[in-house]
């Protein structure tokens, strides 16, 4: 005889309450195995695949784009899928960094506006967001052209020659990087402002700490948790951008989404872009676990 047990107001028993539980978790399960977990699976399968004759794929198992993600190949070694996995990967934390430290003033200033210009505010910060990427990366190329006015002020600063413009560099692409990941970055660091116990920061006021002190145990402490959420939504993004950097380098800045984009399109490689994409995958998930070990240290 099964022992029965009261659950919100209910006589119930352990089995009935697990088949609850069931129904309540079994659809959100089965959709991450379904458009999750099996498709990462099969990625991870295809990038041991080798590529046949005419983009054919030929189930013959082997490490062959393992050893060509780290330049070996029949004509010798070459590091440049190396070199962009780097370039991917410092834009993506160069990105995060700067929008964390645009977005974490910019989410105390809006916070500290009256109720009805907060809400005017925030609404400026997260539009662009709902405008097209491609159309947002277009108005940059026109904006940082030869003829437009930064590149007429960098001239005069000397820092471009006459010939030169911003658009199409490194600089376009860093540009279009911070613009696109900003209004993410501002969401969660807005959030975690709006919930600070200003109590605390006035205690250490009053155990006369000193500014820095204050602001990182009284304030950066009880951020940490939108700090990580910021970096969670700007990292990942930026590892796997590719419109960005084809726009606005000129198509000459490649990044791991741009190599990506090209194996499963012109070059017709889908074992090699399976590879790669299982690479973009375990570099996110080390880079955040990584933060998280870092950012989640005890900072009272």
């Amino acid at each position: 005889m099964q022992q029965t047990e009261v659950f919100e107001g209910k006589l119930t028993t352990r089995r009935r309450m697990r088949k609850f539980g069931a129904l309540l978790t079994g659809p959100g399960i089965l959709w991450l195995l379904v458009f999750l977990l099996l498709p990462t699976i099969f990625l991870m399968v295809l990038a041991f695949a080798e590529r046949g004759s005419y983009g054919s794929i030929n189930w013959e198992f082997s490490f062959t784009n393992l050893k060509r993600l780290f330049g070996f190949s029949s004509f010798g070694w070459s590091p440049d899928n190396l070199l962009i996995l780097w370039r991917s990967l410092k834009i993506a934390v160069f990105t995060t960094v700067l929008c964390l430290v645009i977005g974490l003033p910019m989410a105390f200033w809006v916070a500290n506006r009256g109720k009805s210009m907060r809400a005017f505010w925030f609404t400026l910060i997260m539009v662009p967001s709902c405008t097209n990427l491609v159309i947002r990366t277009s108005a940059w190329m026109i904006l940082l052209g030869p003829e437009m006015f930064p590149a007429g002020i960098a001239r005069f600063l000397g820092l471009l020659a006459d010939s030169e413009s911003l658009y199409p560099g490194s600089f376009a692409v860093y540009i279009g990087m911070v613009s696109a990941m900003l209004p993410f970055s501002v969401l969660p660091l807005y959030t975690s402002v709006e919930r600070l116990d200003w109590g605390i920061v006035e205690a250490a006021r009053d155990l006369y700490a000193s500014p820095l002190r204050t602001f990182r145990h009284g304030i950066l402490s009880q951020m940490m948790p939108g700090i990580v959420a910021s970096v969670i939504l700007t990292l990942v993004p930026s590892l796997g951008m590719y419109v960005i950097s084809d726009l606005l380098g000129g198509g000459k800045y490649m990044l791991i989404g741009n190599l990506i984009q090209q194996q499963f399109g012109s070059a017709s490689d889908w074992p090699f872009g399976a590879m790669l994409g299982v690479v973009l995958i375990l570099t996110s998930v080390i880079s955040l676990i990584i933060f998280q070990r870092i950012g989640g240290k005890n900072f009272v």
